[in-house]
């Protein structure tokens, strides 16, 4: 099955809202396309039609992909508890409240067997996956043990796309050092790079944009300009969102917002494989 992952400089660099991009642009373009996230670390979720709870963010972007929410697209749910511990659901089956340490050493291989489940049962429908990975692949104390990054990428063999968040300042420090912290093999992998939540004028950061290119080596596919009230749930967000004007379709707009703003034929390649 074709794909990529969408890795993030940290958490809420926008990892969520381009994946959801991505499904709806292919979907558009008649690819039988699937979300995937492993493990969702949120307290927000939802219930499928086959009564089955998963992350509200995979959800919303099965509808965005034009397809059945199901939870293959993500079979480990964690959701936060008070005293630092979570409740732990696989395929639905809840266990916990659970510590984190507890969690790492006890559910690491259940967890590792749900993903190569899941990527299995998906590819049987579908020909592109969208997976999204989470925080950052740069966190080198969990990385012995870590089962939404890079050991996805790997188990799914798909190359990966890195999203940075300038809006909070500090985007080309943050590309950098994630990519110098990641192992070479998993580095690799990077086939390009986004710029997420730009607020002006994109040509005042072109010096940026060559500078990164010339010292990592990896081309940026996008700069995606800030697109408030976008109207599509995020991942963590408890704030309601404004309904949006009758006839309009939230994820098309999205789609079309930062499709408008990447190299596709770029992006293109990278899901097939030719870059």
């Amino acid at each position: 099955m074709n794909g990529l992952i969408v890795l993030g400089t940290a958490s809420d660099s926008g990892k969520t809202m381009i994946c959801t991009a991505l499904c709806r642009i292919l979907a558009n373009e008649g690819v039988r396309v699937t979300p995937f996230k492993s493990q969702n670390m949120s307290r927000f979720s939802t219930t499928t039609e086959k009564g089955e709870e998963m992350s509200r963010a995979q959800f919303l972007q099965a509808e965005a992909a034009r397809t059945t929410p199901s939870i293959y697209m993500n079979p480990i749910l964690l959701k936060p508890v008070p005293g630092m511990k979570s409740e732990v659901r696989i395929f639905g089956e809840q266990f916990g409240p659970v510590a984190g340490m507890t969690y790492r050493e006890q559910f690491f291989q259940r967890g590792v067997e749900a993903i190569r489940t899941s990527l299995a049962k998906l590819a049987e429908t579908y020909e592109t996956v969208i997976i999204e990975g989470a925080g950052s692949p740069a966190e080198v104390n969990l990385n012995d043990r870590e089962i939404v990054n890079m050991r996805v990428a790997v188990i799914a063999d798909v190359p990966a796309i890195l999203v940075a968040d300038i809006d909070r300042g500090g985007a080309i420090a943050s590309i950098v050092g994630t990519l110098q912290l990641m192992q070479p093999e998993h580095r690799s992998r990077v086939k390009a790079i986004i710029i997420n939540k730009f607020h002006g004028d994109v040509s005042f950061f072109q010096e940026g944009i060559d500078f990164i290119e010339s010292y990592t080596g990896i081309p940026v596919a996008g700069v995606i300009p800030f697109k408030a009230n976008h109207g599509i749930e995020e991942e963590d967000a408890d704030r309601p969102v404004a309904a949006a004007p009758e006839g309009v379709d939230v994820y098309d707009e999205w789609a079309s917002h930062v499709k408008a703003h990447l190299n596709w034929p770029l992006m293109k390649d990278i899901l097939s494989g030719r870059r």
